[in-house]
């Protein structure tokens, strides 16, 4: 049986309470936490860089999953060598992916490379062999609390397909839209990491709360 991991964006949490927000991931039973370092270029928006991160790595245990939503990706890797655990470069801005990739791996971090609803999964196919983790975007990037778009799940089955024919290792993480209802079928496609952030962050109920219910719907309970 897949064990499926749950991911918190702090991208919808609360800003004015953040290390809180973080401690209640963790306390509520996250197995990371994903991290959208956005630069107003690639994305429209801008959320906050390493000093952020640096400050958050003091308050949580949590794997650190950064994503990094930026033009030149490859700059800054380094300013994230402390602290982040897996760090997610996207295709669309990496021209020479494989040596992104390779230069993750030489600071001791896991690498992913990430693709957009419009990349199609050849773009990313040699890397395959190489990365730690495949994040696939299910919605248009930019901003939190969008639905899913559900035909990229036929992309997350493409790509374990390819994982698996392969024998390559790589995880495959969904971001964008993962609700209770919509976390068994990810699971299905072939995903092993869900980044969860409004369906987590609300006011409905409490993060360990929300991530218990997520974990029960991933298991097809």
């Amino acid at each position: 049986m897949v064990t499926v991991k749950l991911a918190p964006s702090i991208l919808t949490a609360d800003f004015g309470r953040l290390a809180d927000e973080v401690r209640a991931a963790e306390a509520g039973g996250a197995d990371m936490l994903h991290l959208d370092v956005m630069d107003g270029r690639f994305v429209p928006n801008i959320t906050f860089g390493a000093l952020v991160v640096e400050a958050l790595r003091k308050v949580t245990s949590l794997p650190f999953d950064i994503h990094l939503m930026t033009v030149e990706p490859e700059r800054l890797i380094e300013q994230f060598a402390d602290t982040a655990d897996i760090i997610n470069v996207h295709i669309e801005v990496s021209p020479h992916i494989n040596r992104t990739i390779d230069a993750i791996h030489r600071l001791g971090k896991k690498a992913g490379v990430c693709i957009n609803p419009g990349t199609p999964v050849a773009a990313i196919e040699e890397s395959l062999p190489d990365v730690d983790q495949v994040m696939v975007m299910t919605i248009n990037p930019g901003w939190g609390g969008q639905q899913m778009i559900l035909r990229q799940l036929e992309k997350v089955a493409q790509i374990r397909r390819r994982l698996d024919a392969g024998g390559f290792r790589a995880d495959i993480e969904i971001d964008g839209g993962v609700k209770a209802h919509n976390a068994a079928a990810c699971v299905r496609a072939g995903a092993t990491v869900l980044v969860c952030g409004s369906s987590v962050y609300n006011a409905e109920r409490s993060v360990a709360e929300n991530l218990a219910e997520l974990r029960r719907a991933a298991s097809g309970e």
